[in-house]
């Protein structure tokens, strides 16, 4: 095998083990043990974060940060991948800014000069607009591990000017608007609810009695059917118009929701829990004569309640 064919199919092997020793790469690449020290000096001066440890239980080991296996893109592969990146500079916080500039960098800095000039104009000629925010969200890669590891946190929250301690487990992260929120079940309401990450002032490991929950068959495209699932709910269905339908399928939240007709039109039907009645009325209220509610009472007198109290506002 040529040498550089097995540094190759080497740095993948490594970067699948956790852990591996110099007489086992020996016998599965057929060359002495010399010839792998030789080949993992390589790997390491390339990049490979490799460390050894001696003893009986000794060995190689890869750091967590593992370089992946080279990648052959297209152009016009290249071109989207940088695209991709560069479409997340509007948003004031991500849970991998480093990494994410770290990359653009990179697939920029080795592209060809044509390549690079192509991308420069293009630039200047395509854009992914996200409300630019002054609000941080420093905590989202805390989040995130959370939710893929099944961890509880402890988190400070603001809302309405009050701060509160409570243990969470987040569902994921998502963004809307500039803002970035984290479904996430709440040890202290019972039930799942919805974070403004901006207002969480501190996440850390829980220490506390709060035991995970199994959520791993919850995640952002269902949460909304699973929210509801275990809580007192009425029936909502509201006819939309072709631009109610466009206005709705904005909205994340509402996937499950959302049916849509051959001619563009659509309608609304679900369960909504109790205690989002107000958030659906105001909702439905923004929508104006793009939807027409036919079903519930309780959310059709949300929606005149509210409506009355707007007019009470503004006739005095």
């Amino acid at each position: 095998m040529p040498k550089s064919k097995r540094l190759l199919e080497m740095m993948m092997t490594v970067n699948r083990k956790r852990k591996f020793t110099v007489s086992e790469l020996a016998a599965e690449f057929g060359v002495s043990g010399r010839t792998i020290l030789r080949d993992l000096q390589e790997l390491s001066e390339l990049g490979v974060p490799l460390y050894s440890e001696v003893g009986p239980h000794g060995g190689y080991h890869v750091l967590k940060e593992r370089i992946l296996p080279p990648i052959a893109f297209s152009e016009e592969e290249a071109v989207a991948i940088f695209f991709a990146i560069h479409a997340l500079r509007h948003h004031t916080s991500l849970p991998f800014e480093t990494e994410s500039s770290s990359a653009l960098n990179k697939f920029y800095q080795f592209m060809p000069p044509d390549i690079r000039d192509r991308i420069d104009q293009m630039k200047r000629r395509v854009d992914f607009v996200t409300p630019k925010r002054q609000a941080s969200s420093p905590h989202l890669s805390t989040l995130l591990d959370a939710a893929i590891q099944q961890k509880v946190l402890s988190i400070t929250y603001e809302s309405r000017g009050q701060q509160s301690t409570r243990d969470i487990q987040p569902i994921g992260i998502y963004t809307k608007n500039g803002l970035w929120y984290s479904p996430a079940y709440c040890f202290q309401q019972k039930h799942i609810r919805v974070f403004r990450c901006d207002r969480i002032l501190s996440a850390e490991q829980s220490v506390s009695a709060s035991k995970p929950l199994d959520l791993r068959d919850i995640h952002l495209e269902n949460r909304q059917v699973k929210t509801v699932e275990d809580q007192d709910t009425v029936h909502l269905f509201a006819e939309l118009t072709t631009e109610g339908v466009q206005a709705c399928e904005a909205e994340l939240w509402l996937a499950s929701m959302l049916h849509v007709r051959q001619d563009g039109s659509g309608w609304l039907e679900g369960n909504v829990a109790r205690s989002d009645i107000l958030f659906f009325s105001k909702f439905l209220i923004g929508l104006g004569k793009e939807v027409t509610v036919q079903h519930s009472p309780e959310i059709l007198n949300g929606i005149k309640t509210y409506l009355a109290e707007l007019i009470n506002i503004y006739s005095q």
